[in-house]
């Protein structure tokens, strides 16, 4: 845990989080701010994610743009003339910490944490990619730092917004096929293998690749690290498949069952690497009974694993899925669609009337929250603990033992060898404290 903190401390912090309030009520608008007033936005990370990002905050004023890719930026720069540029977000922040209101965050996974600690700790609202951090221990410090802070803050979970999410949390949380005890989430896509290159090739003119290493390890350009999402199966770079897409399939299991903390994850696949991602992956994780919830195990595939439930033909085959099965059915679901199973049992199922309220759009929930100190849906209260509990899935595949977890200490109790990767080494020049 980051320093000064307390068992109590995080204890009543994880009671916020499990009723939903850490958010709530709890935010500090922009100082005299008319609700109709537009934010001053710094862009973090313009070219790929960071320019779908941008466009999707693009009516608010852009006031900084920044990228380490003198391209990108370039492109960015035509569509927000007015906008001041920057290759390096630590000269951002110190050049322009009195005109922006608020960050957002689209860099690489490994320099997330370095980016939104920066803001937070200026007091600036923040949106943030998915992952939110590329370790468990620096999740940690920017939940507590975003608690701390009292800002408005958005992980990059898109789907979340969606009404199809919204129906099923509802479906599950009205008891619909009774208590959930395993649920199954699979992925068609994958991003992993492969070796590390040994050619020296010249850094592409205008790309800063000094500052795009940042934290890592150095090592020599080369274009399979860059531009993304190349960058996601290396392990200093990104955590692989289960932790990106995770972020979007898991996040609806961890808010219809009301998941916090695994007590332990195990993870099957490929003989972990030293630098990539596996291609496949199965993992799963034991979360405890949450009031009157049940035990749950919650198993991920990707790269072609899918449930025994599926290959045997008991549910419907679809690429991707997110199946609970409780008691008395189950419920299948993907990003637009779910269905009730066995269909048949419940043709005249009557559904509970809708009662999570409609989204105003993954962004402009953020935008309304900076504005006016309304609650967001998946700020870092909510969405920190579900990319940690991730973590603890990729660190149990990466030591090949299953991790018995301790998250007031950030602690695999019978594994001390976790340490090196709960808590990576920086490069030197570059510290999260």
């Amino acid at each position: 845990m980051p320093r000064g903190s307390t068992r109590r401390q995080f204890l009543r912090q994880s009671a916020l989080v499990g009723a939903g309030l850490w958010a709530a009520g709890r935010l500090a608008p922009a100082a005299d701010r008319s609700p109709n007033e537009k934010l001053n936005i710094a862009i973090i990370g313009a070219g790929g994610r960071g320019a779908a990002n941008t466009g999707s905050v693009a009516g608010e004023n852009i006031v900084a743009l920044c990228d380490v890719d003198e391209q990108r930026l370039g492109k960015a720069a035509e569509k927000h003339p007015k906008a001041r540029t920057f290759t390096d977000f630590r000269k951002l922040f110190d050049e322009m910490h009195k005109q922006i209101d608020s960050a957002v965050v689209s860099t690489t996974e490994h320099t997330h944490a370095f980016a939104t600690l920066a803001a937070l700790r200026l007091g600036k609202h923040v949106y943030c990619e998915k992952p939110l951090c590329h370790t468990i221990w620096e999740t940690r410090v920017i939940t507590e730092a975003a608690a701390k802070a009292k800002v408005a803050t958005q992980m990059g979970t898109q789907i979340h917004a969606g009404d199809n999410y919204r129906r099923v949390v509802e479906l599950v949380q009205a008891g619909a096929i009774g208590p959930v005890r395993e649920c199954h989430v699979w992925v068609s896509r994958d991003w992993g293998g492969g070796e590390r290159p040994t050619q020296k090739l010249p850094v592409p003119k205008g790309l800063h690749w000094d500052l795009w290493i940042g934290p890592a390890k150095e090592r020599p350009y080369h274009p399979e690290y860059v531009p993304g999402p190349k960058w996601y199966k290396w392990w200093d770079f990104g955590n692989g498949t289960m932790s990106d897409l995770g972020a979007h399939w898991i996040d609806l299991p961890w808010w219809a069952l009301k998941l916090n903390h695994p007590l332990w994850a195990e993870a099957e696949g490929p003989t972990p690497h030293p630098e990539t991602a596996p291609p496949w992956l199965i993992c799963r994780w034991e979360f405890p009974a949450r009031g009157d919830l049940p035990p749950v195990r919650l198993t991920w595939y990707h790269g072609g694993k899918k449930p025994a439930l599926v290959t045997e033909g008991k549910a419907p085959n679809w690429g991707d899925g997110c199946l609970f099965v409780g008691d008395r059915g189950m419920i299948l679901s993907n990003y637009s669609k779910h269905v009730l199973l066995p269909e048949k049992e419940f043709a005249d199922y009557k559904r509970p009337a809708p009662s999570i309220p409609k989204s105003l759009g993954h962004h402009r929930e953020w935008i309304e929250a900076c504005k006016t100190g309304k609650p967001t849906t998946c700020h870092f209260g909510y969405s920190g603990p579900l990319v940690e509990s991730n973590l603890v899935g990729v660190l149990a595949y990466r030591l090949g033992r299953r991790i018995e977890w301790d998250p007031v200490n950030l602690k695999a109790k019978n594994c001390p060898e976790a340490e090196r990767i709960i808590h990576k080494e920086y490069r030197k020049g570059w510290a999260l404290a």
